[in-house]
């Protein structure tokens, strides 16, 4: 069987769409190809797919023989033909910054140094740091450069398998770190599964069959391996040289018997510097002391680039041979607005960093103090200003934020992140931790909101022409009591612990409610038979439909409270798929038609008397929170970097209320 398409995967198939479309392909037991121009290579195999380099906008061809072809066919055409595929929701945003950047992206600098001793590389990641260097330039790993003898061959396969089997261990150790953030669990995945392809590991086996030793068919497979990545003409895949290279010395590390060097002694307020640093080590470094980086080689598009945005660390990569001028240097400024790095800074430069970093700073300051406000409206209402979370590991930045609980936790992370389904013990135990690290403030969990365009394990979606308007959330969940009913036992079980609100997603009508409802009480009914503690829980809906927007009225008399999903409502009111370019114009949720939308909801619940809440991006825009809370809203979910701005901006609004 096979099948052809036009790929609208955004950007193709780089390292995370690569790594969950493999994922997908080895869900099925059919031998599964993709095709483009005269080549074809296995779908089983990331390093194979990032290899075929498949973009936006390619035409390729799948091609399956097996008991389950068609299906297999049927779900990897659905997954190309969907933009979002393989991208977060949060990822989406990281990935459209990205893609802004690749312009002037450049795997080394040309500049090197100039007249004033300023060295110039690519700037990887905004702001601006200064502070001691901390070298981190670890021993190159050399070819043995021994010749086994046919009697030698078995033993030395042994021994690689056993160094495979570890570097797969320690990756697998640490994606079960609970302190791991969300981006960084994906590089990490990603890297183990470069380890595990058999691409690598069938070419390092190819070569240690003909006589080479371990570690030399090590070097030599992944050099060939990341110089071919490294030709590519797409900035994402050249990035991937980087992983590879940083896969094959954790291998040869392992085979021989070594601990690598780590960042465990990086001193608090420090500046990283390396000729070459793996995703791997600064994934898991304490990259809270970390002031700021400084890499010889990567691009804006490196995994190290994107762990420094996505921690706010300035960093400037791509210094090439000149990062080696740094490796005596004992003080350091990092520019990652200009790619700029002033070794041991004279007096002006240190003058001009100090200002920059003390503005920086007195605006973080300045919005610490709304850290434990709890902000009201004129009449006394308090406006609770929540986050919207995805995973346990994401905790700590809501409650250093000042969240006044989750307004949104996202239960799909959760099943993605597993190869079978969740238990109803596991989900219990996640439940329970969440709503315990809030109380006594609620947490609202969405029920599983996923459809074709999320593939899971466990959920078989069949191809749809637009998944986003298909079989999903509320819809999927009620025809899969066998899925939905232990995520509602969990919920239930968990309730016992804190103040947890479930929400529904992608509701349209009144039976979907309703039908929730029937289900719900089948489950305490078990429960109570089972003699298992439970507590009840408000149920609200998330209104993103405009179907929901129109029937609110009657929705109110049946549930708790609203939460509107201002992502999606927009693009279905705007008939705009927001992970378009084409119609980016479009999603505007200022548009008249959007907050219309947005005030017929929160009149319908306010005339209810039932809480109204929002959970989309739009609920963290100063611009837009006074209009919210006119309209009757109470409480407002978003990224915990925007809560203390958005906690001061309802102060404001009281502040100036009482003044009139």
């Amino acid at each position: 069987m096979e099948r052809s398409t036009i790929v609208r995967v955004h950007d193709g198939l780089h390292a995370r769409p690569a790594t969950r479309f493999v994922k997908l392909a080895k869900s099925f037991e059919s031998n599964i190809e993709l095709v483009k121009a005269d080549k074809s290579v296995s779908a089983k195999s990331s390093v194979k797919l990032m290899l075929l380099g498949v973009k936006e906008n390619d035409e390729i061809t799948v091609r399956a023989t097996g008991a389950d072809a068609i299906e297999a066919i049927e779900a990897l055409i659905g997954y190309l033909e969907n933009p979002g595929s393989g991208l977060h929701a949060d990822e989406s945003a990281e990935a459209a910054t990205s893609v802004a950047i690749t312009v002037t992206d450049a795997r080394v600098s040309t500049a090197g140094v100039d007249a004033a001793g300023k060295l110039k590389g690519v700037a990887a990641s905004e702001g601006v740091a200064m502070g001691p260097a901390f070298g981190f330039f670890p021993a190159e790993i050399k070819h043995e450069n021994r010749l086994l003898n046919a009697e030698e061959v078995p033993a030395e396969r042994a021994r690689l398998n056993r160094a495979l089997a570890t570097v797969q261990q320690r990756m697998d150790k640490s994606l079960e770190e609970e302190s791991l953030a969300e981006s960084d669990r994906g590089i990490i995945a990603a890297l183990k599964d470069i380890a595990c392809d058999d691409e690598l590991t069938g070419a390092i086996n190819a070569l240690v069959e003909g006589g080479i030793d371990s570690v030399s068919a090590v070097i030599g497979a992944t050099s060939r391996i990341a110089a071919d990545f490294a030709s590519m003409d797409d900035p994402y895949l050249n990035a991937r040289a980087d992983d590879v290279n940083a896969v094959g010395r954790q291998i040869c590390l392992a085979l021989l018997g070594q601990d690598d060097a780590n960042l465990d002694a990086i001193p608090a307020g420090a500046i990283l510097i390396a000729e070459d640093i793996g995703a791997w080590d600064l994934a898991r470094a304490p990259l809270k002391r970390i002031a700021g980086v400084i890499c010889g080689h990567g691009g804006a598009t490196s995994h190290v680039a994107i762990i420094a945005r996505a921690h706010g660390i300035p960093a400037v990569l791509g210094l090439g041979g000149s990062v080696r001028e740094l490796q005596h240097v004992k003080y350091v400024a990092v520019d990652g607005h200009s790619g700029d790095v002033f070794p041991e800074p004279d007096e002006a430069t240190t003058d001009r960093f100090h200002e920059q970093i003390g503005k920086a700073e007195t605006d973080r300051q300045a919005l610490k103090v709304y850290k434990d406000v709890v902000p009201k409206r004129a009449d006394g209402m308090v406006i609770e200003i929540a986050a919207n979370l995805g995973s346990l590991e994401e905790i700590e930045a809501a409650q250093d934020a000042g969240a006044m609980g989750v307004g949104l936790f996202r239960t799909e992370l959760l099943f993605m992140r597993h190869i079978h389904l969740p238990s109803e013990d596991l989900q219990v135990e996640t439940y329970a931790t969440l709503s315990k690290a809030f109380a006594p403030y609620p947490v609202i969990i969405r029920t599983l909101d996923i459809g074709g365009d999320k593939p899971i394990s466990g959920i078989d979606f069949p191809a749809e022409e637009n998944p986003f308007l298909g079989w999903r959330g509320i819809r999927m969940c009620l025809d899969r009591p066998d899925v939905f009913k232990p995520q509602l036992r969990a919920l239930l079980r968990a309730a016992i612990h804190g103040n947890i609100k479930v929400m529904l997603p992608m509701v349209s009508d009144l039976a979907e409610v309703r039908a929730a409802r029937l289900l719900i009480a089948e489950c305490t009914e078990e429960l109570e038979r089972e003699g298992t503690p439970y507590a009840n829980f408000d149920l609200g809906v998330m209104v993103e439909t405009p179907a929901a927007v129109m029937i609110a009225p009657l929705l109110a008399r049946e549930v708790a409270f609203f939460s509107i999903g201002t992502n999606d409502l927009t693009q279905y009111i705007m008939a705009a798929d927001r992970l378009n370019p084409a119609v980016a114009k479009l999603n505007d949720v200022t548009h008249p038609a959007v907050m219309a939308a947005i005030e017929l909801t929160a009149k319908a619940g306010v005339e209810a008397g039932i809480m109204v809440g929002m959970c989309g991006e739009a609920a963290g825009r100063p611009d837009l929170i006074p209009a919210f809370v006119r309209m009757g809203i109470t409480e407002l979910s978003m990224s915990p970097s925007s809560i203390q701005r958005a906690k001061k901006c309802v102060v404001e609004l009281e502040t100036a209320a009482q003044g009139r």
